[in-house]
């Protein structure tokens, strides 16, 4: 009967080893640190916006949010792929592991993190109402019933649908920023609601949207980096940013591309 018994106390000790190592082996498996180090990649998410993530005059793929990725992957010891994507799709896509983040000024709101592993806030944005020069505006009721311009899926997107005024214009979704202000240039738009970091960046004197300003400041916000939910690489990038704040980096290159950091 002991040895009967010594028999079934080492069958279970066996059995627990190897739940343990299953288990142990699983939980390296679903790190998506793990995953991203393992392909030695890190495949990132953007649009052409500047001056996050744009092409600049000679052709160069530059911006605020590619030179902090860069900068990131480094520290990471991988090697950033940028992947041009549509916004619209984005979570698909990030779910789907054709990304593996979405690195291109994405607004932080409950929504989106209840979805997705947001980083800390980064930088500071807001949604501006932008008009050509000249026009008349007297608060966004004087848009009620005109057409109105916006990404889809984007914060300026959100902030008409939300705006009790706004919401009675004739909203019209493009698919990229830079479209709204093709839009507005050619007036066949009244305005379009942006985010201010693109805005100030591509709108104005020495730029090729010069007779377009911007009119009105809406809803502020910030930015943040998302990975898949549950992502542990969000927690590395993290206190990479706090490295790279604590050496006066993070704030050169804001100085560099115009931008406010996020207190």
């Amino acid at each position: 009967m002991k040895k009967l018994n010594m028999k079934k106390l080492m069958s279970l000790f066996l059995s627990l080893t190897i739940l343990f190592a299953l288990s142990a082996c699983n939980s390296k498996e679903d790190s998506d640190l793990s995953y991203v180090k393992s392909k030695g990649t890190l495949i990132i998410g953007y649009t052409n916006y500047a001056p996050m993530n744009y092409y600049d005059e000679n052709g160069n793929f530059t911006g605020f949010d590619t030179d902090l990725a860069i900068l990131v992957c480094e520290k990471l010891g991988v090697k950033p792929e940028f992947v041009e994507i549509n916004w619209d799709t984005k979570e698909v896509e990030l779910n789907a592991k054709s990304i593996d983040c979405i690195w291109n000024g994405l607004t932080i709101n409950d929504e989106r993190k209840a979805t997705m592993e947001i980083t800390k806030p980064y930088v500071k944005n807001a949604q501006v109402v932008l008009m050509k020069e000249g026009a008349d505006y007297n608060g966004t009721e004087s848009l009620i019933g005109k057409s109105v311009v916006a990404e889809q899926g984007s914060a300026g997107e959100t902030t008409i649908l939300e705006d009790e005024n706004l919401s009675q214009a004739n909203y019209i979704p493009k698919t990229l920023q830079t479209d709204c202000l093709i839009e507005l240039k050619a007036g066949t738009v009244d305005a379009a609601v942006l985010d201010l970091t693109l805005a100030n960046t591509m709108t104005g004197a020495g730029t090729s949207y010069e007779d377009i300003i911007i009119v009105d400041k809406l809803a502020e916000e910030d930015y943040g980096v998302a990975f898949r939910k549950g992502s542990d690489i969000c927690e590395e990038v993290n206190k990479i940013f706090d490295e790279l704040l604590a050496d006066g980096i993070m704030d050169q290159l804001a100085e560099n591309y115009g931008l406010d950091l996020a207190e």
